[in-house]
């Protein structure tokens, strides 16, 4: 279809047709209806999906900030570690939406099914490392972040938790990205949901008790994660087996596969690296805030939850990208994979500046929903109005590189990550906080810097076009 009929204006009533097909799930060839219709079919339920995802950081902060300014902090400090786990959750997932929607774009199903089960199996062994570190070890890599007394000997709990059960979100992040690459958004969007209203439940429960509950603190934040999220896990099995629109698993396919596994991990390597160089770098910066103050953790740990729920649309958007990207140059159309992408990067840029602002107005009311101290209120509402400045750009990069990963080739943005947040991110942000004594705004303008230019550059890189020829 061409790009014109794409974008004819629709009546009213197939608006709202083609809505309720994103939210209930359709069994349309993304590779041959209007791109227009395509990117909403996929875009609305991956956005509300990883909203979802988003609301659970946002309302387990919303009540442990109720517990002071230490739980917030052993939460910060707790996701650095977890953020070594999304990497690998995020590279593998990138790996597979990318080699399920090639598959899928190729007609071949049934070996779509079977790389999810190579997938699954995968991510459990991966999730291994960080499950023994976090149950024998939390105080320990608590102490190493810098953590305060309180953190160290009541928050560690949480730690254990969160690091001791992670096999769960490897599990959430993996099994949806086998939805989302074959075209089953909506699975996947509904399993957030589901997951998300069990864990909104249970939070204020095991935080704080009810009845014959007792109160937990901060450790009953972690099991209402872990609850919520297994039972995730759990429906996602249910489904994949049962059944979506574009992919199914069956009996016979519950084998391991060697090429397929080692075509998984070689394509999930430079997904897995630009993701832990970016949340490694996330570390060090973290601990540069440790330095100067247990406010500046918990002011930027707020901020920084308020950034994930804003750009979990943003993310969904860009979802979309690669699964389109990945079925079309399957399909042989690698014009078409490019012009998906332009379309979405234009919606993504007018929506983060609508985020921009929010942040640029109401950076502290905005960090007020979570907090009333006046000193982690001041922080993070400082990031936020900086950030402002050229999120807009942000939205550019995220569609960029989920063009390259849902294409397949994940090593190009790695090289760019490595180049731009080690080397250029981590030591300007020491110079500035450290060496300039600009504490935590020297952290701020930092990531403003370095992010806003790595931005401009991928999306330069990507209109080169070198990745419309990466085979999976």
């Amino acid at each position: 279809m061409s790009d014109t009929q794409s974008a004819t204006p629709v009546p009213a009533s197939s608006f709202w047709q083609a809505l309720k097909d994103a939210i209930r799930g359709t069994d349309a060839d993304y590779t041959r209806i209007p791109l227009g219709k395509a990117i909403f079919l996929l875009a609305i339920p991956m956005m509300l999906e990883l909203v979802m995802e988003s609301t659970f950081a946002v309302v387990d902060i919303y009540f442990v900030g109720k517990l002071g300014a230490s739980a917030v902090a052993t939460v910060g400090l707790t996701e650095t570690y977890l953020f070594l786990l999304y990497s690998i959750a995020m590279g593998l997932a990138a790996a597979v939406t990318a080699i399920v929607a090639r598959r899928v774009g190729e007609g071949h199903k049934a070996e779509a099914g079977l790389t999810a089960v190579q997938a699954i199996a995968i991510g459990v062994l991966l999730s291994l490392p960080f499950s023994l570190a976090g149950i024998f070890y939390a105080q320990e890599l608590l102490a190493l972040m810098g953590a305060d007394d309180w953190s160290i000997q009541h928050g560690y709990r949480y730690t254990q938790w969160m690091l001791g059960g992670n096999a769960v979100i490897m599990l959430l992040f993996v099994i949806n990205a086998v939805f989302r690459g074959a075209g089953d958004a909506a699975i996947a969007m509904r399993v957030l949901i589901f997951a998300n209203c069990l864990n909104i439940v249970l939070d204020p429960l095991l935080i704080f008790g009810w009845g014959p509950i007792p109160a937990m603190g901060i450790e009953g934040a972690a099991i209402a994660t872990n609850i919520g999220r297994g039972a995730g896990v759990a429906l996602q099995l249910w489904l994949l087996f049962r059944g979506g629109k574009h992919i199914r698993v069956v009996a016979a396919q519950l084998r391991l596969n060697i090429g397929i596994a080692l075509n998984i991990l070689h394509t999930s390597l430079g997904g897995i690296g630009q993701m832990l160089v970016g949340m490694t770098a996330w570390i060090f910066l973290m601990r540069i805030l440790a330095s100067v103050s247990n406010e500046a953790v918990a002011g930027a740990t707020i901020a920084l939850r308020i950034m994930m729920f804003t750009l979990m649309p943003a993310w969904g958007l860009s979802n979309a990208a690669a699964t389109l990207v990945g079925q079309n140059l399957g399909a042989g159309q690698p014009e078409r994979a490019e012009s998906s992408v332009w379309k979405i990067g234009l919606y993504n840029m007018v929506f983060m500046i609508g985020v921009s602002v929010a942040y640029f107005f109401w950076h502290d009311a905005l960090i007020g929903i979570f907090t009333d101290d006046p000193a982690v209120i001041a922080v993070g509402g400082e990031w936020l109005r900086i950030l402002s400045y050229s999120y807009f750009v942000y939205g550019w990069w995220m569609v960029s590189v989920q063009a390259f990963n849902g294409a397949g080739d994940t090593m190009t943005p790695t090289k760019i990550n490595l180049v731009f947040f080690w080397l250029i991110q981590i030591p300007l942000c020491y110079l500035l906080a450290v060496e300039l004594e600009w504490q935590q705004s020297g952290v701020f303008w930092g990531v403003f810097i370095s992010e806003t230019t790595v931005g401009l550059f991928t999306l330069w890189l990507f209109s080169r076009g070198g990745w419309k020829t990466r085979q999976v």
